[in-house]
């Protein structure tokens, strides 16, 4: 009878422990400042991503472009854009610069590329006007160069918008100088580790 009452109390005192085992480890994992669903790595890029900025002292964010880098004026002149906040880790950045805006008329997607750069160093914080960094790639005419907005004004909308995308990468694109923008964003697939926009909009005088 001893021996009963002993094996029923070390089966209680078992299932006590385990409970206990189970409530505790349970409770620390409800308070992980991480979801369990969501990787580290995940977190540490959506943090990076807020912390990268691209500007312009030529125009503020959804401003109207200065018409000196347009067909109004010199289209070859890129305005002078500011870069900020590159996170660690980053190998190199890529720019794409294109019009959303573009009648279907003129182009099947509605999109121009206007310039496109990769492979800029991490350590740049200034593109100059009318100047380059890293490799150029090719824009919506096929050229090795920055073209400037020129919204053809007998379609609408008559003012556009030109999006400048920053992207900060964790590795370099073995990519050429004619590379296009498709072949940049293939490239960059997947090694994307923050990026940011700048908007300028621009109607022909």
């Amino acid at each position: 009878m001893r021996n009963a009452y002993a094996l029923l109390g070390l089966a209680w005192l078992i299932i006590i422990v385990a409970g206990t085992y189970a409530f505790n480890r349970n409770f620390t994992r409800t308070g992980d400042t991480a979801p369990q669903n969501i990787t580290r790595s995940e977190i540490s890029t959506s943090m990076a991503t807020s912390t990268l900025t691209l500007r312009s002292p030529a125009f503020a964010d959804n401003g109207s472009m200065p018409s000196r880098f347009t067909c109004d004026g010199d289209r070859t002149v890129n305005p002078e854009l500011t870069i900020g906040g590159v996170p660690p880790g980053t190998k190199s950045l890529a720019l794409i610069m294109d019009d959303p805006d573009v009648p279907k008329a003129l182009h099947p997607d509605g999109v121009f590329e206007h310039w496109i750069l990769f492979n800029i160093p991490p350590s740049t914080t200034a593109i100059p006007e009318n100047g380059s960094v890293g490799t150029v790639g090719a824009n919506g005419a096929g050229k090795n160069a920055y073209t400037g907005p020129c919204p053809p004004p007998q379609y609408e909308p008559s003012e556009h918008r030109y999006v400048f995308k920053l992207y900060a990468l964790d590795t370099l694109l073995a990519l050429q100088a004619e590379a296009t923008r498709a072949d940049v964003e293939k490239a960059m697939s997947g090694h994307i580790i923050a990026e940011t926009q700048l908007v300028g909009r621009y109607k022909r005088k």
